[in-house]
């Protein structure tokens, strides 16, 4: 049988109809499975979140350890031979204990001179004042003369001759008085200065025994037995005054600035156990134009284990309190400024912050953020501002 050219056409268009329905049906499914695969897709990036933790600024030096104060013993008398060394090196000397003594004979001689100068210089004063009282009476009587002429002499009983002989008489008795006494007055002087010269010598034996002007600890003997004490050469002994050390450390200029007296720091050294203390003694006002370092110097609370010339670290603990924190590696720089990747309601932002103390793996957020604000970790992070994410939390860490 055969179709006619109008049925055929339609017989084909029914087909194409219905070859046509089950495709439409099948692609719809589909569509909805990619926008999922869409959603799904979105990267994983670990965020960190901005909390509030105990922030610590401190500052790390190293240095030597040296005495806060060395005192140099010295001789107080030269030319006298060293007879006796009673301290060593090590030793823990008191405030005033004999180091050394000086030989004593030779001054012994001078101490005996004066005492036989003082004596003959009494003796000297004893007839000075004899003559002087003879002298003082030879002058009374001289005036008295002088005046019974002179009344004799009104009354016609006595030539001139007779009254100017009674004169140059008492004149002269009374300048013999003078004499007498500047005679006394010189003796006297005599004594004194031989008194002087006797307390001089009695100093000077005083002084034979070297003695520590303070406590302290011997860390250097230079005199020998025999040789001429004198002041000129190296010092007899080196002390270190109460055994007191301290760490002297070089900082950074930066770093000096920020350093103040007073702060607390932790020490460590090689071949010691148990950590040491200290506190930061005196900060010096000048740097060195060279290396750009400046010096401070730390008191060490309990130096009994420690020797001078030692080397030692300092952690010094510049501030300390609780501060917004966030990852280190959550920071980043553009145009000069910190920055970091904000996440909210899955999108990242760009933030500018203002850091402040570094401690550890944390940085301090002092403005920018706020308590609970998530973070991306690792900045720079194949993230930009305007992305999307799927958040994952970092672990906890310390």
């Amino acid at each position: 049988m055969r179709l006619r050219p109008h049925a055929f056409v339609a017989a084909l268009a029914a087909a194409a109809l219905s070859s046509a329905l089950p495709v439409r049906a099948e692609t719809g499914p589909a569509d909805s499975a990619a926008e999922a695969a869409t959603e799904i897709s979105l990267p994983a990036i670990t965020v960190s979140t901005a909390a509030s933790r105990r922030m610590s600024d401190r500052i790390i030096a190293s240095g030597l350890v040296a005495p806060i104060e060395e005192v140099n013993v010295q001789p107080l008398i030269e030319g006298q031979p060293i007879q006796s060394l009673l301290a060593d090196v090590g030793d823990d000397v008191a405030a005033g204990q004999v180091l050394a003594q000086l030989s004593t004979s030779t001054l012994e001689l001078q101490r005996a001179q004066a005492i036989a100068g003082a004596a003959s210089a009494k003796a000297t004063i004893a007839q000075a004042e004899a003559q002087l009282l003879d002298a003082e009476s030879s002058a009374a009587e001289a005036q008295r003369v002088a005046d019974r002429t002179r009344k004799l002499h009104e009354q016609g009983s006595a030539s001139q001759a007779a009254l100017d002989t009674a004169n140059a008489t008492a004149v002269s008795a009374t300048a013999r008085v003078t004499v007498a006494r500047q005679s006394l007055e010189a003796a006297r002087a005599q004594l004194a200065l031989t008194e002087a010269q006797l307390a001089n010598v009695e100093l000077q034996l005083t002084r034979t025994d070297v003695k520590a002007p303070y406590a302290g600890r011997v860390t250097a003997r230079n005199a020998t037995i025999g040789a001429i004490a004198t002041a000129a050469g190296l010092p007899m002994f080196v002390l270190e005054r109460d055994g007191a050390l301290e760490l002297r450390v070089d900082v950074a200029e930066a770093d000096l600035l920020r350093l103040k007296p007073g702060q607390r720091a932790n020490l460590r050294a090689a071949g010691l156990s148990v950590p040491l203390s200290g506190t930061v003694r005196l900060v010096e006002p000048s740097i060195d134009a060279t290396t750009r370092l400046g010096r401070a110097r730390l008191a060490v609370d309990a130096p009994a284990n420690l020797r001078a010339g030692m080397f030692l670290e300092a952690e010094i603990l510049v501030a300390e309190h609780d501060a917004l924190a966030v990852p280190v590696t959550a920071v980043g720089s553009e145009d000069g400024a910190s920055t970091v990747m904000r996440v909210k309601d899955g999108t990242v932002e760009r933030v500018i912050v203002e850091t402040g103390i570094r401690d550890g793996g944390f940085v301090e957020i002092l403005s920018g953020l706020g308590d609970g604000d998530t973070v991306v970790t690792k900045a720079g992070s194949f993230v930009r501002s305007g992305d999307r994410i799927t958040p994952v939390d970092a672990p906890a860490t310390n």
